[in-house]
């Protein structure tokens, strides 16, 4: 089968190495992964602040963190090569393989959050005495956007390094 002109120009955007230097090590995509896992705890908050709460600031906030969240997205697909983003037909068989262990792994992640989540419900409810709806609503939205975000995170901090990405103490990787 062929690819199609939205295939080739997302493989493309995908692997465009202009940006490469801010996730082309280990520690810049932990500090990438933490950025994202921050804003979208931030933005899934405010959003349910905004929904289940009184007032409009925190809708402000989500607006706010929006676009640095956006810019964040596209750096973790990037740093991944669109491992999550593009077909099937794109992907190699290695990448295949690794896109259905990484997916395997979040899965297996948000299992266990969605677990705490419902130990964290039930416990609210008994000790505040208060009905289980009350925290049910926010604590299975915030479980849903983790679940969403997990395997893009999960990817990400499972890309290995390439060879010459990697710079010395000095930022400079053509010391020997």
């Amino acid at each position: 089968m062929t690819a199609t002109r939205y295939d080739r120009r997302m493989y493309a955007v995908m692997n465009d190495r202009r940006a490469a230097a801010v996730y082309a090590t280990t520690g810049r995509r932990r500090l990438l992964v933490g950025a994202h896992v921050a804003l979208t705890a931030v933005g899934v908050a405010a959003w349910i602040g905004t929904v289940f709460g009184s007032g409009w600031s925190p809708a402000v906030v989500v607006a706010v963190a929006l676009l640095p969240w956006v810019l964040l997205t596209g750096m973790l697909n990037g740093s991944t090569r669109g491992l999550l983003e593009l077909r099937g037909r794109m992907l190699d068989e290695r990448q295949l393989v690794e896109r259905d262990r990484v997916r395997a792994l979040a899965h297996r992640i948000t299992l266990w959050l969605l677990v705490a989540a419902a130990f964290g419900a039930g416990t609210y409810s008994v000790l505040a005495d208060a009905p289980l709806r009350a925290a049910v609503a926010p604590v299975l939205i915030g479980v849903l956007a983790a679940h969403w975000m997990m395997p893009l995170w999960v990817a990400s901090l499972r890309v290995q390094d390439e060879l010459g990405d990697v710079d010395d103490e000095f930022g400079d990787s053509s010391a020997a």
